[in-house]
């Protein structure tokens, strides 16, 4: 007659000692993961820039930080932030990839009237100080009332970019954030700067 399988052992006060301690360091450890993948989802992501619409403001290649919560707590966002978005219907119906990103500069805000004539940009009748751009706009754009619930979005490279003068106002539903903070490449370490857009008196 075989003999019957010895029972299971009691663990040893030592070994649930050692689960205890590891459980101990591996709570805090999932608890920080969790933090930041929220943190990511919800507040802050990075991303990279794939082209370049956005010179010289920022370069191909570099590395951003995106904030997500501004454009959930402001009614509006202001006229010369830097925002990041999904891409309008229009570029999907051309075949754009849905889940691409795309980063432009907000121009206009709704009731605002923007136009492109003579090189310049122009809003409310009144040309639009852009330090940033390097050279005149090549391209016209008949006065374009922004509607409620919607952004004008251009980039900086204005005569190499894919932006609202080609396929119209962005809903702001397709706002993911604002560009704050570029941490690539070491030498540009810092926040993106996107002051207001004044109007030439």
């Amino acid at each position: 007659m075989p003999n019957p399988a010895p029972a299971p052992s009691a663990p040893t006060p030592a070994a649930a000692s050692r689960r205890w301690e590891m459980a101990r360091q591996l709570i805090p450890l999932l608890l920080w993961v969790g933090v930041a993948l929220l943190l990511r989802w919800q507040v802050m992501e990075p991303r990279w820039i794939p082209s370049g619409s956005m010179l010289p403001t920022l370069q191909l290649e570099d590395r951003i930080l995106v904030e997500k919560l501004r454009p959930r707590l402001a009614q509006t966002l202001p006229r010369g932030a830097i925002v990041v978005f999904r891409p309008p219907d229009p570029l999907l119906a051309a075949g754009y990839d849905p889940r691409a990103a795309l980063i432009k500069r907000v121009v206009g805000v709704p009731g605002d009237v923007i136009e492109v004539a003579a090189g310049e940009l122009l809003r409310n009748g009144a040309a639009v100080s852009e330090p940033w751009r390097l050279e005149p706009i090549n391209y016209e754009l008949p006065p374009l009332t922004v509607p409620p619930g919607h952004l004008l979005v251009m980039g900086d490279n204005r005569n190499a970019s894919l932006d609202s003068h080609l396929w119209g106002p962005l809903p702001d539903d397709h706002v993911i954030g604002t560009a704050v903070f570029r941490y690539w490449p070491l030498r540009q370490l810092g926040p993106i700067r996107f002051p207001p857009i004044a109007s030439r008196e």
